[in-house]
């Protein structure tokens, strides 16, 4: 049976270039770097985060080795990344992750949709957020919160509008019942039953550190 995937020493080398990036120290959760490091190691953005404030205490003996070998010298950091991902089969299903099982599970969230690849479910997540911040009649293309999150996004008006229409089809208080052949109606309703049902300042707090993601 593949073995799941552990934390490798080696990845402490990308997590510190990522904490020595500017402005130095703990990144963002979602920021886009610290999601496409994420992505690329197949491991969760809040464990990254996690581990890279143990580099800010430098918890840990080999925290502190490395530290001391390559916090004064960046270029010899860097050589060393650019040594670690030519690595045959590096952020691939090659040698580098030979023996390593690899479930995709938050990655998803940061793809295309297959239905509309100008939107991926954590747009669709701040989407959901601003649905609740909002009434069905201000739900249009006029609405300040609704153009500023198009922009964050750099997605036309429009189609925040017509994501905001289909989850009200999704909505069990509005009680719609009329078909809504939206081809997002899915994707929709997959997010509102992660979300829509709990506690809206939970979501909130999601969507705001989500946000970062898009601000770089």
């Amino acid at each position: 049976m593949a073995k799941k995937q552990l934390w490798q020493d080696d990845y402490w080398l990308l997590l510190m270039q990522q904490y020595l990036s500017k402005p130095v120290g703990i990144k963002p959760v979602y920021s886009r770097s610290m999601v496409d490091l994420s992505l690329e190691l197949h491991i969760n953005p809040m464990e990254l985060h996690r581990r890279m404030g143990e580099i800010a205490q430098l918890r840990t003996p080999r925290i502190e080795r490395i530290w001391q070998e390559y916090s004064q010298n960046p270029r010899r950091l860097s050589r060393a990344v650019s040594l670690l991902r030519s690595m045959k089969g590096f952020n691939s299903g090659g040698d580098f992750f030979e023996g390593v099982e690899v479930h995709e599970t938050f990655e998803r969230d940061f793809r295309p949709l297959p239905e509309d690849e100008r939107l991926s479910p954590i747009m669709l997540i701040l989407i959901l957020d601003l649905y609740f911040r909002l009434t069905p009649i201000t739900m249009t293309q006029e609405t300040p919160e609704v153009q500023q999150l198009a922009k964050l996004m750099c997605i036309p008006t429009p189609l925040v509008v017509e994501v905001l229409d289909v989850f009200q089809y999704c909505d069990p208080y509005l009680k719609r019942r009329a078909a809504n052949c939206s081809p997002l109606l899915q994707a929709c309703k997959t997010v509102w039953q992660r979300y829509g049902n709990g506690d809206p300042r939970q979501l909130a707090d999601l969507a705001e550190q989500l946000k970062e993601y898009y601000k770089a």
